[in-house]
């Protein structure tokens, strides 16, 4: 049995995966977080997003914006 990797993920990999499950999580479309996005003053579209996610950096406002944006009541550094 091969031993579990203990090797602490990266800030901007676990950022990034909580921001996708989030996203998952409440059956939004990129193109949609978008339009939620205008209402925080966040100019984005569906395509800039992935690429953000895919890319894996993003500045704290896009994320705390998108967390908004998504109706996230709360969050844990645990939980990343």
């Amino acid at each position: 049995m091969a031993k579990a990797d203990k090797t602490p993920k990266r800030w901007e990999d676990r950022a990034r995966l909580f921001l996708k499950a989030e996203i998952k999580r409440a059956d939004v479309t990129y193109e949609e977080l978008a339009k939620r996005l205008e209402a925080h003053g966040i100019k984005e579209n569906g395509a800039s997003i992935a690429n953000k996610l895919a890319r894996g950096t993003f500045a704290a406002t896009f994320f705390l914006a998108a967390l908004a944006a998504l109706e996230v009541e709360g969050l844990r550094l645990g939980d990343l």
